[in-house]
């Protein structure tokens, strides 16, 4: 494998590491050479170079965790992500994974060739549709205006419109990142066998289903997300800025073309 690919004297940050996408991208980066730093409110059950506890909705929470990560950080997976019904959903999903950001940037932790690589969704494909609330949303760009904003505007608290923050977020700052020496990416899975999947089983991981019956596909795995999460970081994708990377076993390519129909597809593209 190329140099490239590894994490040799690198430190890497990974918010919401504890169990599915964030563990299995946190346990490659550790196979890979890096020193890894997570955060979760859960335990964190394996090793790594240091383990923070934090709640994702509070603020001082996470800034408190912030100010016991030292730089430089080469490489940030943003993996948090809880599902409807989840009280300050927002918050965990969106809010406080950009203030993490900007909070690094501020601190001047991020080292050189840094990378982001957030978690998205298939619930956020169709986000150039609704690109007008989102850029809006965006606009209030620090914790308080963005809780502000979702209070002021009944029914956004909710998992599509994170993952579609989500990707406007990448869409709209990796510019502006890219200028202060941090790319900035995200990956869009398809149904995943995560234990937040498996609570969620008769929507998350039903979807798609006849599709990957037809090609003989399983659901995606962690380790198949966290291992792409490793490659958008590492300098083998120094190229690669702005992206949204669909994982999908190619569902969504397939029902865009009509090589395979599925109108739920087309519908979330807004295709008809």
């Amino acid at each position: 494998m190329s140099d490239s690919f590894r994490y040799d004297g690198k430190r890497v940050l990974v918010v919401g590491g504890a169990t599915g996408m964030g563990a299995a991208a946190s346990k490659t980066a550790t196979e890979l050479g890096a020193e890894v730093v997570v955060m979760d409110v859960a335990p964190i059950d394996y090793p790594a170079a240091q383990a923070l506890k934090v709640d994702l909705r509070d603020r001082a929470d996470v800034d408190a965790a912030l100010d016991q990560v030292e730089g430089p950080i080469h490489a940030v997976f943003s993996c948090a992500g809880v599902a409807d019904g989840t009280g300050g959903l927002m918050r965990i999903n969106f809010i406080s994974q950009r203030h993490i950001i900007d909070r690094l940037l501020e601190q001047g932790k991020f080292g050189p060739g840094a990378a982001v690589a957030l978690i998205s969704s298939g619930a956020g494909m169709g986000w150039q549709g609704n690109l007008e609330q989102m850029l809006d949303f965006l606009s209030a760009s620090d914790w308080e205006a963005a809780d502000a904003w979702i209070e002021a505007h009944p029914g956004t608290d909710n998992y599509l419109i994170s993952k579609q923050a989500v990707n406007v977020y990448v869409a709209n700052q990796s510019f502006a990142l890219a200028r202060q020496g941090v790319r900035l990416n995200a990956v869009l899975p398809g149904p995943t066998d995560t234990p937040l999947a498996r609570a969620n089983a008769d929507v998350w991981l039903s979807f798609g289903e006849p599709f990957r019956k037809e090609m003989g596909a399983d659901p995606l795995t962690a380790k198949q997300i966290g291992d792409t999460l490793a490659f958008l970081c590492s300098e083998a994708a120094s190229g690669i800025n702005g992206v949204t990377l669909t994982i999908d076993h190619g569902h969504t390519a397939a029902s865009v073309t009509g090589s395979y129909d599925d109108a739920l597809v087309r519908g979330l593209l807004g295709l008809g």
